[in-house]
Parts: C-alpha cells; structure tokens; sequence
C-alpha cells in the first residue's frame, strides 16, 4: 500500500471538506498535519521539503522557484484579495500618503511576505515609489534560506508589526488581511479609498491578487502523479461545493482551481512585481510554469 501523502493546508472553508473526509481524495490516502500558526509550515516546506503537498505563499513559491528548489505550483488559489488597505498608520498620526513614504520607514513581517510583495507593486504603480526608496523594517525572515535581503530592508527585534508602528519606530506598517483585524485593529489604511483603489486596480489587470497558492514536491508529482491528480481534483471540487460561503468580493473572487487566464494574469503581475523588487533574479516564465501542470485539466 502506498504510504500517505503529507498534505499541509491551512483551515479554509474550502480545504474543510478534505480534512473532515467530505470530498475524498481518490487514489491517495492523505494526512492532514495541522501548524498553528500556518507561516512556519511555508519554510518548512521550502528548506526541509517537509510535506508533499503544501499551502504556500505566491511570493515564497517564486522565490524558491527562483532559487531551484524542487516544488512544482499547483492552479489552486487558497487565499487571495487586493492589498490597497494593507498598508497603515496610527490613526492620531501624520495624515501620510503612499507617495510620502519616499525616504521613510515601513514595517513589514518580512520583505518575502506576499502582502507586501502586492503592496509596493501597486505602490510603484500607482505612486512612483520604488522599494528602494523606503527603508523596509522586518520582524521575520523571509522563508527561503538561499535569499539576501536588499540593503534597503532592516530587521527589528520587535515581535510584531503593529508593535514598530506605535512605538513609532517606523511611519506606516504593512499588514495582511488577518493582521489587520488583530494586531492591527484601529490602524487605518494610507489609501484613502482602498477599496475603489482595489477594484481599479483588478480591471486594470483583469486579475485577482493571489496570496496562498499551492506547491507540490517535484518527486511527488514525478512518482505519484495520479495521487497529485487526486488532492487536486478534491481541491477544486471542495472549492466548487463551498461555492455560497463566498461573496462577491476580491477576496472570495480569489479563490480558483484550474488554469486560467485570470491565474495566468497574476502570476504575470506577481512575478514581474518580483522582479523589480529583487525577490527574483530572473524573470517568471509563467507559461513554463503552467506547463508543469497542464494535465491536471485535461
């Protein structure tokens, strides 16, 4: 009998129906190892290969693509949203813009966490301010073990993002979406309408930003190819049948299996975003990267 796969996925309501057994994955038995909080599993996954299969990072796949880690990308987006209201400042402080934050500093968990890979996307985009132009104040390492820090990044001894932010040691904070409903609560975003500022940006790219994606080891997917086919084929059924517990929403608009042109778009942005920030030293083939696992829908 085939040993179980490894599988790490973070508690959606659309991986639920795998972990509970409502949708079951044919042609695989699977564990479902749980990591509280989820992060740490990402660079497990990506310095010790720790699973099979595992939720991860838009930005921690490119980079450990980049740095020739052997995991593949599998079409399924867990977790996605725009990021306009990602960035923050105390509320009684400087009423500061995007564009202000030339020559200032910005708190971030780390400069490959993939919220602020999207936020000084747009924040070059939009307001002509490169990553270069801020210095980058980090609680976390980035995940993968190969990659250097920029000069321009900085590593606090705070335990939290919020923390550099009312300790006044940095003018605005990038925090993602459960961030800002914790740690971040009262924090207010530096767009002042974040949330038209989003939707324009997704017509503007005809795409939803992805966060959590899902890789697989290259030696999985080489040796079990049909228990891969499984897990993903519960992941897209899963997702299709938690269909009504999303709304209309960037964020529930993320959630996709399958290649598409709006995946194909986002990987795009992603990784020339990447690029320009020095998360990647070459450019993202996306269409390599589809190929990898274009069998899964036929």
């Amino acid at each position: 009998m085939s040993t179980p796969l490894k599988v790490m996925l973070g508690n959606h309501p659309h991986t639920r129906p795998l972990k509970d057994g409502t949708v079951p994955v044919e042609g695989a038995d699977c564990q479902y190892p749980e990591s509280s909080p989820l992060p740490p599993a990402f660079a497990r996954m990506v310095r010790d290969l720790a699973y099979d299969i595992c939720e991860m990072p838009l930005a921690t796949y490119l980079q450990a693509r980049d740095a020739g880690i052997p995991v593949t990308l599998l079409p399924v987006v867990l977790v996605g949203s725009t990021h306009h209201r990602s960035l923050t400042r105390l509320p009684e402080g400087p009423e500061i813009g995007p564009g202000d934050l030339v020559g200032r500093r910005v708190g971030v968990r780390a400069y490959g966490q993939t919220t602020g890979l999207w936020v000084r996307g747009w924040l070059q985009e939009e307001y002509g301010v490169k990553c270069s132009d801020v210095t980058w104040v980090t609680t976390e390492d980035v995940h993968v073990a190969q990659y250097v820090n920029p000069a321009y990044v900085e590593r606090s001894s705070a335990e939290r993002v919020a923390d550099l932010l009312r300790s006044h040691d940095v003018a605005a904070a990038v925090l993602g979406p459960k961030a800002i409903g914790g740690q971040g609560a009262g924090l207010v975003p530096l767009v002042a309408d974040a949330e038209n500022a989003g939707l324009a940006w997704i017509e503007r790219h005809g795409t939803v930003p992805a966060n959590h994606l899902v890789v697989v080891r290259d030696d999985v997917l080489r040796t079990r190819p049909d228990a891969v086919l499984g897990v993903y084929r519960a992941l897209k059924k899963a997702i299709a049948d938690t269909a009504d517990e999303r709304d209309d929403s960037p964020a529930g608009r993320a959630v996709t299996a399958g290649w598409s042109d709006q995946l194909t778009k986002c990987l795009a942005v992603g990784g020339r975003y990447a690029l320009e920030q020095g998360l990647v030293a070459e450019p993202v083939d996306v269409a390599a990267i589809e190929k990898k696992t274009a069998f899964l829908d036929r």
